[in-house]
């Protein structure tokens, strides 16, 4: 791993570990007040399945894990749920026991891009603003062909991933380097994409400028994006 990455994770690390920390799950403040949309209704594919096994990759403290869990509630169903962080491991299961999904999560401390995916594994795969955080390019499309396959037939992938990320220090207007792992233009995001997933069925892919601020060492840095929503089916 070279010196920037190192540099980066930790970054990342304090940021996580700061909201973690100060902001609860469910409750208004943070990103943490509620799922994402786009994630959730992928549910309304699985209408009528008894028994789900869903895998949820850079899971946190259980944004979307948590609320997936308790629509798939069933003791043979599991969401099986990674990250690299102490924090959003200690968190996800104290949430699992308030929100009563415990027998449902299964929780993998461990980097997404050793996490090993067994083929044909799952019926939903998600991965929300992870895959950016992994080492290299090269590892990026690696976990990508994992995940698909990993899914089942009539399975969904759930991508959503940042591109083009800026971060501009807020108060001076002076371009920082990026706290990303991977970023890569919006064309090669979209075309790595579009060729793993070559022969799947489309659901949902937008590509969607945003921009808004967060906080690095304690000073206020805007931070701007193109974030790439990308849900497909395997049929």
């Amino acid at each position: 791993m070279t010196n920037r990455v190192n540099i980066i994770r930790q970054e990342e690390k304090d940021y996580h570990d700061y909201c973690y920390d100060n902001y609860k799950l469910f409750e208004q403040g943070s990103w943490l007040y509620k799922p994402v949309k786009s994630v959730l209704d992928v549910m309304s594919y699985f209408e009528g399945v008894d028994e789900m096994k869903v895998l949820d990759l850079g899971c946190g403290v259980g944004r979307n894990s948590i609320p997936i869990a308790q629509k798939v509630k069933k003791e043979t169903s599991k969401v099986v749920c990674v990250d690299f962080l102490d924090s959003a491991m200690e968190k996800l299961k104290q949430y699992s026991r308030e929100f009563n999904v415990e027998e449902v999560i299964e929780p993998h401390q461990e980097n997404i891009a050793n996490f090993v995916i067994k083929r044909a594994e799952y019926d939903y795969i998600l991965a929300v603003s992870s895959l950016e955080h992994v080492d290299s390019r090269e590892q990026l499309e690696n976990v990508l062909k994992d995940m698909k396959n990993g899914t089942r037939l009539n399975g969904v992938n759930c991508i959503i991933v940042n591109s083009e990320v800026e971060e501009i220090d807020k108060e001076t207007g002076v371009s920082l380097d990026a706290y990303m792992e991977v970023n890569i233009s919006t064309k090669e995001m979209m075309n790595i994409l579009k060729s793993t997933y070559s022969g799947w069925e489309d659901i949902l892919i937008v590509p969607k400028k945003l921009e808004y601020q967060i906080m690095r060492r304690g000073k206020p840095v805007l931070f701007k994006t193109t974030a790439i929503t990308y849900i497909v089916r395997r049929s």
